[in-house]
């Protein structure tokens, strides 16, 4: 839990750096005042380069730094591809890279880690990425349904998802800060009366609260692209194993285990994730299934 805190406050700090540096930056190479993003001489330009510069910074810090923080945060125990240790660590390599080559992906890092029925992929690209599975997944599923999963994983991978799901949050992220800022300008000028040169109170208020709410809204889109993701993913599977059936057993098995909400930096990479209507990262597990049956009537 320590380690989990300690890792969020430093991407949290490495955020509010690499912002002030890139925002110093553009500042100084452009000729960009800044300033402007709110106040009597509001400039809707300057506005949406400065929200761009938020709204990205974040993403892309969390995308370059996930593999590291996956790694500490779920205590992922790597396995030497060239020299596995164990027969399990053996299988697991041999069946990645064989799904890895299919794919036609370079051979991602592999590890296993203590938790309930899971699976993960993660990393900044396709030449740098990492599957992880869980011990209560090894443990409840055959080595089919494994292999479907890991299959799952590499189908992650090989569409990219980290890096489109970067940019998705970058643009929400974006216009999340532009409208917000421009709806508080108004307000603070057009309603509150402000006619000070700066942004008074009613600006900051209600940017402050227009975050929030239009925030959630965004991470509303987030989830139903991630939803469709997984969709997609599922697919690639069953293109990967050259059947649907193995990764409708390992669904249906998954539906029946024990699983466990994986952190915020691959939560939307695992084979399970959070069940709900708005802002759930994966469809339920009846409605993949049904999907792959689709496909397979097709």
């Amino acid at each position: 839990m320590f380690k989990r805190i300690g890792l969020f406050l430093l991407t949290n700090v490495a955020v509010l750096v690499v912002l002030g540096v890139v925002l110093n930056i553009v500042s100084a190479v452009f000729g960009i005042n800044f300033s402007n993003v709110a106040g009597k001489g509001q400039s809707y330009g300057t506005l949406l380069i400065f929200a761009g510069i938020v709204g990205f910074s974040g993403s892309i810090i969390s995308l370059l730094m996930s593999k590291t923080i996956a790694k500490s945060t779920m205590g992922v125990q790597m396995i030497d591809v060239n020299h596995p240790s164990t027969k399990l660590e053996a299988w697991l390599v041999d069946t990645v890279h064989h799904h890895s080559q299919k794919a036609g992906i370079p051979m991602p890092e592999v590890g296993i880690y203590e938790g309930e029925a899971n699976a993960f992929a993660t990393g900044s690209t396709k030449n740098s990425s990492m599957v992880a599975v869980s011990t209560g997944l090894l443990s409840s599923m055959n080595k089919e349904e494994v292999e479907a999963v890991l299959a799952h994983e590499i189908a992650h991978v090989a569409n990219g998802d980290m890096v489109t799901m970067t940019l998705i949050q970058g643009v929400t992220n974006t216009f999340v800060v532009f409208l917000s800022r421009i709806i508080g300008n108004f307000v603070d000028r057009g309603i509150l009366r402000n006619e000070d040169d700066a942004p008074g109170v009613g600006y900051y208020v209600t940017s402050f609260i227009l975050d929030l709410v239009l925030g959630f809204l965004a991470s509303m889109v987030v989830a139903a692209f991630s939803r469709h993701r997984e969709f997609r993913a599922d697919a690639g599977a069953a293109k990967i194993m050259g059947s649907s059936t193995p990764m409708i057993n390992a669904l249906a098995r998954l539906g029946g285990v024990p699983t466990e909400e994986l952190p915020g930096a691959v939560k939307g990479f695992g084979i399970a994730g959070s069940i709900g209507q708005l802002l759930a990262t994966h469809p339920s597990i009846e409605d993949r299934i049904a999907a792959l049956r689709t496909q397979n009537a097709h």
